[in-house]
């Protein structure tokens, strides 16, 4: 379980510092590459996206993949703030 765990997040990091220049921009200020993840215990090395991010880059600055391969959308009332929109691939 722990290897399948350790391949799906350096997978996942590999892929948001590529394709998503505000995780690349994060990375860089936390000094992290994906190619630094090298266990489950860097886990800590990586920074933290906080709701406020999800706000900021409204509606889909945060996608990792072109907006015709989203299937599905969740939004958030936007009750207290921006909406929060999430992309399903």
């Amino acid at each position: 379980m722990e290897a399948l765990q350790l391949r799906r997040l350096r997978d996942l990091c590999s892929r948001v510092y590529a394709n998503v220049p505000f995780y690349r921009k994060r990375f860089d200020e936390a000094g992290v590459t994906p190619a630094d993840i090298k266990s489950l215990a860097d886990l800590k090395l990586l920074p933290f996206t906080e709701k406020q991010d999800l706000r900021d880059y409204y509606p889909f600055g945060l996608f990792a993949v072109p907006r015709d391969h989203i299937v599905r959308l969740h939004a958030s009332s936007g009750t207290t703030g921006k909406a929060v929109v999430v992309g399903y691939t």
